[in-house]
């Protein structure tokens, strides 16, 4: 199908492997080697299993999960829509220090234990014997390479460390007892510490300090540090480091990794291809190492193309880039296609959800969207069930953004708040603003006399939100709001949010729609640009008000004084409470109208594989996509 580049690429850069102790085999199932490697370990240039994997490794009860025992081998293949969404092998693999289990519980994964005290002092246990993918050494080393030369470089992190290990401004306390053990102390609580380590999108908490130290000011020769300076075109060795520490990006096929697979393709390519990981620290209970698939080959289509090449039959397992308007075609090529169509249940809180700006730059408008009254017409003006049975075959539920009704802070109330098609009310409301002057075609005026045509910018990627925002169209039209749809990039329409030019937007609702007392409510409030309704509130708080504009409403100070009620809270009695009442007046001020939830999400799944559950969550965070569903024991029966 392809030739891989050469596959000791970076096996034999720092084998310090001569010490590796034995492994205990009461604990430990005899080791089978792998067939892949099995060329590399014959001619001496990769280590035998026993040498490769912990100590103490991560065993795999695949029987109590009802899945098979894999069989190790083939090529999985997937697509993506952009090139820099080859780090989705990060989030689909899912190594992380603590990880949620099926029952999205959290379990430790790359660590073997952690304790907790009063959530303000964590000690991390690692695996003992656990190596990078190139062999060298995982130990506390690599956490300390991150905190001291890393995370408090002024000139790699201007910002200092990130917001997550911030208590009240104050980091942590951070020791090293020794090369197994890590120690993160605060004063007050950080209830969220963990959780934070779990996300899709994981905060790197160490670094390969042996790779990157030779790109290092402190540490590399100053010769050859500078020449590398020049043959990377970078501006400093600061930038250099950065350039090529992209632990999330995955596109650094050099710097090794602690996932199932390795990045082992150089540059931009249409097909990028990942083999397993030789060093991966999980294995199942008859001693084969995990992943059991090769290789994934992940390949780069357009957008529109994503849901013709699945019905071709040329994907593995997709779920990225499909929607449920693709579902039937779906079901029609399963046959001559080779695969299946499995209807996963999703965790956003909306599958549609409109943004209006409050940081908009325009004063005018920006008057008019603070006016929860505006956004509660909006939302009453929207004919949900018109667009569930338009779209979704009556199989979303229709509703405002709330939780799910997984997550013990569902309410229906919430749901249903400001969400029945109510065209009177909604003319009502907008009357009792001072909005009541319309224009010759009956659009409403603003108090400047401009007319009510709200712009509503999209990412451009998904068909049924323009399909639901005609709808939207029509019905606004009755309260006398002009709707003008604008596709954007994806990139471009966040720069714009960010910048204020944007009057409103559309993207999913919150990705975590299951929350519990545990999971921290951040996102709730105005501590994020990425939530598009406050983007410069948001970045008030992560620039600690360097940049943007504090918030300046009282219901969204209201919510930041219970985001800290909840991260000082001693129970979960007490976090429970503030949950509920911040889910209250975001059901009160909508400050993203939802349109419908829990619309399912087509899977496509080839004859081929094996272990993939045919029900399953689709969600972001907390779950990573495939990541909670452990990809890596996932295999092919050719």
């Amino acid at each position: 199908m392809f030739e891989l580049p050469r596959r000791t690429f970076a096996l034999a850069l720092t084998m310090v492997l001569a010490g590796a102790l034995p492994l205990r085999a009461e604990t430990v199932p005899t080791l089978q080697e792998s067939i892949f490697w099995g060329a590399e370990v014959k001619s001496g240039d990769l280590p035998p299993i026993d040498q490769r994997i912990p100590e103490e490794p991560l065993i795999v009860d695949l029987g109590a999960k009802g899945r098979e025992f894999g069989t190790p081998g083939g090529v999985m293949r997937t697509m993506i829509t952009r090139s820099k969404d080859i780090r989705q092998m990060v989030v689909y693999g899912y190594a992380r220090l603590v990880g949620y289990d099926e029952k999205y519980e959290l379990v430790p994964d790359l660590l073997k234990s952690y304790e907790v005290e009063e959530d303000r002092r964590f000690t991390l246990h690692l695996r003992k014997g656990h190596k990078w993918s190139d062999g060298a050494p995982f130990t506390s080393a690599d956490f300390e390479y991150w905190w001291k030369d890393v995370a408090n470089n002024p000139l790699l992190s201007p910002a200092g460390p990130p917001d997550f290990l911030l208590i009240e401004g104050q980091p942590p306390r951070v020791s090293f007892p020794d090369a197994t053990t890590v120690v993160f102390e605060w004063d007050k609580p950080n209830p969220n510490f963990l959780q934070s380590l779990a996300q899709a999108r994981p905060p790197f908490i160490y670094r390969p300090a042996h790779f990157l130290k030779q790109f290092h000011q402190d540490y590399a020769d100053a010769a050859s540090l500078a020449a590398a300076v020049d043959e990377n075109r970078v501006k400093s060795w600061a930038a250099l480091h950065n350039k090529l520490d992209n632990m999330y990006q995955f596109d650094n096929a050099q710097l090794p990794t602690l996932q199932p697979w390795i990045n082992a393709s150089e540059g931009k390519k249409i097909r990028h291809n990942f083999v397993r990981n030789p060093f991966y620290h999980r294995i199942d209970t008859r001693g084969v190492q995990l992943p059991y698939i090769d290789i994934v080959e992940m390949e780069i289509v357009a957008p529109g193309l994503v849901a013709a090449k699945s019905n071709a039959g040329e994907v593995d397992l997709q779920g990225r880039g499909l929607d449920f308007r693709d579902a039937s075609i779906l079901k029609k090529g399963e046959a001559d296609g080779g695969y299946k169509t499995y209807l996963w249940q999703t965790g956003v809180a909306s599958q549609i959800a409109i943004y209006p700006n409050l940081n908009h730059n325009d004063d005018g408008w920006r008057a008019v969207l603070r006016d929860a009254r505006l956004r509660r017409a909006l939302s009453l003006a929207i004919d949900r069930d018109a667009i569930n049975r338009a779209l979704y075959f009556k199989l979303a539920k229709p509703g405002a953004m709330a939780v799910l009704p997984a997550s013990p802070f569902f309410k229906q109330e919430h749901r249903d708040a400001w969400a029945a098609y109510d065209v009177a009310q909604a003319n009502a409301l907008l009357d009792e603003i001072g909005l009541d002057k319309r224009d010759g075609s009956g659009i409403r005026l603003l108090p400047d006399g401009r007319p009510m045509e709200l712009v509503i910018e999209t990412a451009g990627e998904r068909q049924e939100v323009e399909n639901a925002l005609q709808i939207v169209t029509d019905t606004w039209r009755e309260i006398g709001v002009k709707l003008v749809m604008r596709p954007l990039d994806r990139d471009i329409l966040r720069n714009r949010v960010f910048a204020g030019t944007t009057m409103a937007s559309v993207w999913f609702g919150w990705d975590n729609g299951l929350p519990q007392a545990y999971t921290s409510p951040a996102y709730l409030a105005p501590t994020d640009q990425v939530f598009l309704a406050w983007p410069k509130w948001g970045q008030y708080y992560q620039t600690a008000g360097q940049v943007g504009e504090a918030p300046d409403l009282p219901e969204a100070q209201r919510l930041m004084e219970l985001l800290h009620d909840w991260e000082s809270a001693v129970n979960d009695q007490e976090r429970a409470a503030a949950w509920s009442e911040m889910l209250a007046i975001h059901a009160d001020q909508i400050y993203g109208i939802g349109l419908l939830a829990e619309a399912p999400q087509p899977i496509v799944v080839s004859a081929r594989m094996r272990n993939v559950p045919k029900k399953g969550m689709w969600a972001w965070d907390p779950g990573a996509h495939f990541g909670v569903h452990r990809m890596d024991e996932f295999f092919i029966q050719d």
